[in-house]
């Protein structure tokens, strides 16, 4: 059964960038590189029937493509700081991107996700990082900005029960703008047994 969720890919542009946020911070275990993406609608282990219906549902997205800029970074858990993300710059095209998608699965019986939606790349799990070391960490790094990129298209993805998330696998992908067609990576007839299968 998967465990899926709709994000945004990071480009390699932008992942190099982040890639030089690695290191510097004692209990940290990093993300790898090709695992970046910024998380839209965590959507949980669901059957193959209903991954089925939510892809169904996605392909009525038309949202024009956008500009998004990743910019500073900062701790999940102030008093047990248990993660480190690089943070975006503020979007209404996001921000209305993500509520739509949110409103699908709400609409499909999706549990709500409880937490408010902060755009972020997850960098590292911490475990046993004391809070003086992560503000000490976040100060050297404050600054942090990458250069714009654009959003091209969201995708659901799935993983698997692992340390620290990953590998993630693309199931669909869905173009920003009106007029593109649906970019699937799951053949139609056989598209409930894929994901049963994998």
């Amino acid at each position: 059964m998967p465990r899926l969720f709709t994000a945004l890919e990071i480009p390699r542009d932008a992942a190099l960038s982040l890639s030089l946020l690695r290191g510097g911070l004692p209990g940290a275990r990093w993300i790898d590189v090709e695992n970046y993406h910024m998380t839209l609608r965590f959507i949980g282990d669901v059957e193959g029937h209903v991954a089925d219906e939510i892809a169904n549902a996605l392909d009525r997205v038309r949202r024009p493509s956008f500009s998004l800029t990743l910019s500073g970074v900062g701790a999940f858990g102030s008093r047990k700081p248990h993660a480190i993300y690089a943070g975006a710059k503020a979007s209404p095209d996001l921000n209305a991107l993500q509520g739509e998608i949110d409103r699908i699965c709400q609409r499909l019986g999706v549990p709500a996700d409880p937490r408010r939606f902060t755009p972020h790349v997850t960098l590292a799990r911490l475990r046993n990082s004391s809070p003086a070391e992560v503000a000490k960490y976040l100060s050297a790094r404050g600054n942090f900005a990458a250069a714009p990129f654009r959003v091209g298209r969201f995708v659901l993805m799935s993983s698997r029960d692992s340390v620290g998330g990953g590998p993630y696998v693309i199931e669909e992908a869905w173009p920003l703008a009106a007029t593109e067609a649906r970019v699937s990576s799951i053949p139609a007839p056989s598209a409930q047994q894929n994901w049963i299968m994998r």
